[in-house]
């Protein structure tokens, strides 16, 4: 089985020029001003810090299924994403880089309490699909920034995890015999590596 580390580095060309920093430190695709070239290994256990307050942390959780939903396969929140998120952000964010990620979370809160008046967290999964699509087309303050670099820890943390590697995608360590007339719609599950 891969690492996350390894497969972290597999996922940052998904994401070409405009990936959110902290994921491309991770990745060692960057290195921060004044930290050495060795990039430590993403240690094991809570954050360091804690980034979010309980209703930011829950509107994340909540904003994190909504962009890998629960269908046939398991979603972000049975992934772990919430947790990757809030490590990522701890442990190789600077501080400028979770600005984007909680002034969105605290405008997207504030519109849910100004149009639906419940906080976002509780919305339906209908209203809470409308407040990202106004994140993502700008129309809530720091929305667009918010929105990408959310949606690339989503992924991130999903398709670096255990079930987006085993159970969203198939894994093969050695892929079997090649076959240039395999046809297509026989394709089950796209292959992670």
């Amino acid at each position: 089985m891969i690492d996350r580390r390894t497969a972290l580095a597999g996922v940052v060309a998904m994401f070409g020029t405009t990936l959110f920093a902290p994921i491309a430190r991770a990745a060692g695709v960057v290195q921060a001003a004044g930290v050495p070239a060795a990039i430590p290994a993403i240690s094991e256990g809570p954050p360091s810090i804690a980034v979010f307050t309980p209703a930011q942390r829950s509107l994340m959780t909540a904003l994190s299924e909504r962009v890998l939903p629960t269908t046939d396969t398991p979603g972000a929140i049975a992934a772990g994403v919430p947790a990757y998120i809030e490590k990522l952000l701890a442990d190789w964010a600077m501080p400028a880089d979770r600005v984007p990620i909680i002034a969105g979370l605290d405008a997207i809160e504030a519109r849910s309490q100004r149009d639906h008046r419940i906080p976002a967290a509780q919305a339906t999964a209908v209203q809470q699909d409308a407040l990202l699509t106004l994140a993502m087309n700008g129309q809530i303050p720091s929305g667009g920034d918010f929105f990408e670099a959310f949606r690339q820890l989503v992924i991130t943390g999903y398709y670096t995890s255990e079930i987006g590697m085993t159970q969203e995608r198939e894994y093969l360590p050695v892929p079997g015999e090649y076959n240039g007339a395999f046809p297509y719609a026989q394709v089950n599950k796209v292959y992670s590596a």
